[in-house]
């Protein structure tokens, strides 16, 4: 295990000093990113502010879950899409071996392989964007639901990066995964509406199959309150099964990758 964190911890100096070697690229990255997650809140204010409640949400409640959206969304395009997507090229172009000859889990080390540290701009954006919403309720969440909240944000990272290890184990069958991981990213979007406003199969679809209610709606749910203990306790068996899935097939995938040596 130690030897695992000394390599996370690597990987992160690594990146943070390619972060640092472009001081000018990381401010207009990170300046782009904060536009963007205010144009993200658009969406929201036109549909919901000064209107009645819809399913149960009101417009500073909805708000939370955009907030949470955004910290989601900084965790994955800053530490997971960067390595991951990379080792599709490996894939690709069959220099897999690289990883896979050091002594190490091949998995860790194609999952920590890069970060983008400008992307910590979006994780704080997303904390305002919570802080804002409460403001706007007039209330602080519980000591309790904070604590669930914190538990169910490292559940949807875990469910998040399965899933998009699911995405990447594909590329060893059809090699090319542009589209797939485009697509990913769209649905993803979605995440930021509660899940409650969907109905029919849609709403099942964003709960069990890309479980986006999982990783917005429920933390969003946990700080509000309004959490059942039924549900959080769903939520982290579903996220066990993900992680043991996402192993499963990573492993199965890896048994049918040729390299450029073969």
């Amino acid at each position: 295990m130690k030897r695992y964190v000394s390599l996370l911890l690597l990987s992160l100096r690594l990146s943070l000093s390619v972060g640092a070697a472009y001081r000018w690229d990381f401010v207009l990255q990170g300046g782009l990113s904060l536009a963007w997650t205010v144009l993200g809140i658009i969406p929201l204010y036109v549909a919901l502010h000064a209107r009645p409640a819809v399913e149960g949400w009101s417009y500073e409640e909805a708000l939370v879950v955009v907030g949470w959206f955004t910290i989601l969304k900084g965790v994955l395009d800053g530490g997971v899409n960067p390595s991951l997507v990379a080792v599709v090229e490996h894939i690709r172009k069959g220099t897999l071996d690289f990883v896979l000859m050091k002594p190490a889990d091949a998995q860790f080390l194609v999952s920590t392989s890069k970060f983008e540290p400008w992307k910590i701009v979006d994780l704080f954006a997303g904390l305002g964007i919570v802080v804002w919403a409460f403001m706007l309720l007039g209330r602080a969440p519980s000591a309790i639901g904070v604590l669930v909240a914190i538990v169910l944000l490292v559940v949807a990272i875990a469910v998040l990066y399965s899933v998009w290890i699911l995405a990447v184990a594909v590329a060893f069958w059809v090699v090319r995964l542009d589209n797939l991981s485009y697509f990913f990213n769209s649905l993803l979007d979605f995440g930021r509406w509660p899940v409650g406003i969907f109905r029919g199969f849609v709403r099942i679809f964003f709960t069990v199959v890309i479980p986006l209610a999982l990783m917005t709606t429920y933390p969003a749910e946990a700080l509000l309150g309004r959490l059942a203990l039924r549900t959080a306790s769903l939520a982290l068996l579903g996220s066990v099964a993900f992680v043991l899935v996402g192993r499963l097939v990573w492993t199965r995938a890896l048994g049918r990758y040729t390299s450029a040596s073969s």
